[in-house]
């Protein structure tokens, strides 16, 4: 679990939400691993903060850095880390320390998405000049969003969270892109391909994606060319496309969830990894102070019948007793004008 690599990428998140975010995807891992039989009892987990704390890695660090210079290790990262116009320093020391996680954790193999491909060559470059032994490296194509393009955390609509409920995967699906018969950044087609049919052959032994149909027959496949043949000449519609995406996905969430409702500690945890945001204060409307001499001005003075007032701010807003008297208050020019 990479909390300091989490925690490095721009600051984005403080180090104690990303430390909960790793206990968090501890059990996201095991169940998903879980609801396709895969067996976890030779599962381990790690925090990056295991190792990459010890003098050793420090050294490690520096020694690596002494190799690299800012556009390389810029490039390195250009599809990982975020990019700024300056960028910050912890920024560039992320593909150095994604490269030596390989020494520290004593793996023979990384895997990621082709995103992390430059630091993955990187990673063959730095080992070798530290005295280490290079790494294989294992890459898997990138799923588009729901919307197409890029999936992002920040649009809720472009991806299907773990938890969201039937309902709301079914409505997230049913606004989902997906151009007639246009196979080529088809979200939902590689989501089959990379997911649900791999998904499908660990679970009933052999890859199997299945489209319930109004009339005829459903539509029964076993591999990705059938598919796009069919979505490319409209026998797999767009409709049917997003419903079967739904009713083949939703077994494998509703495991999960299962196991998320069952687990008090996984809840908790859940609530701490990701809390709601604060709810903003409605604004409260300002009263202006506008003095005691505007025409709505509370006065301490109370009208008596024959008009003239009595009170505490009586000369303020007093104009006499009659006329003439009101006359004789007028103040023009500094001089009292009294005809």
């Amino acid at each position: 679990m990479a909390n300091i690599h989490g925690f490095l990428d721009n600051l984005k998140a403080p180090m104690e939400l990303v430390n909960y975010r790793c206990d968090y995807y501890t059990f996201v891992i095991k169940e998903l691993l879980k609801a396709v039989n895969v067996p976890i009892d030779r599962l381990t987990f790690a925090k990056g903060s295991d190792h990459e704390l010890t003098p050793e890695y420090s050294m490690d660090v520096l020694r690596a850095s002494a190799l690299f210079g800012v556009h390389d290790l810029q490039r390195a990262g250009a599809e990982v880390v975020k990019q700024v116009e300056n960028p910050l320093l912890s920024g560039l020391i992320y593909p150095i320390m994604q490269s030596l996680d390989e020494q520290y954790l004593g793996v023979d193999a990384q895997f990621g998405g082709v995103d992390q491909r430059k630091i993955f060559a990187l990673a063959k470059e730095v080992l070798p000049k530290l005295g280490y032994k290079q790494r294989a490296h294992l890459m898997n194509p990138m799923v588009p969003g729901l919307a197409g393009g890029k999936m992002s955390s920040s649009d809720p609509d472009s991806k299907i969270d773990l938890l969201d409920t039937e309902d709301a995967v079914r409505k997230k699906l049913k606004k989902a892109f997906a151009e007639p018969r246009k196979v080529e950044g088809n979200g939902l087609i590689s989501f089959i391909e990379y997911v649900l049919l791999p998904a499908g052959a660990l679970r009933q032994g052999e890859p199997r994606f299945v489209v319930e149909r109004r009339e005829g027959k459903p539509l029964v496949y076993t591999d990705i060319k059938r598919i796009c043949a069919d979505y490319e000449a409209d026998i797999l519609t767009p409709q049917l496309l997003k419903s079967g995406v739904a009713s083949a996905l939703w077994p494998l969430l509703k495991s999960i969830q299962e196991a998320f409702q069952a687990s008090p500690e996984w809840q908790e945890i859940e609530k701490k990894a990701y809390p709601p945001p604060p709810s903003e204060d409605k604004k409260k409307k300002k009263i202006k102070d506008k003095g005691s001499m505007h025409p709505g001005a509370k006065k301490n003075v109370t009208a008596q019948p024959d008009g003239h007032v009595e009170g505490e701010s009586k000369e303020e807003v007093s104009v006499g007793r009659d006329a003439r008297e009101a006359i004789e208050r007028l103040d023009v020019n500094g001089e009292i004008s009294v005809s």
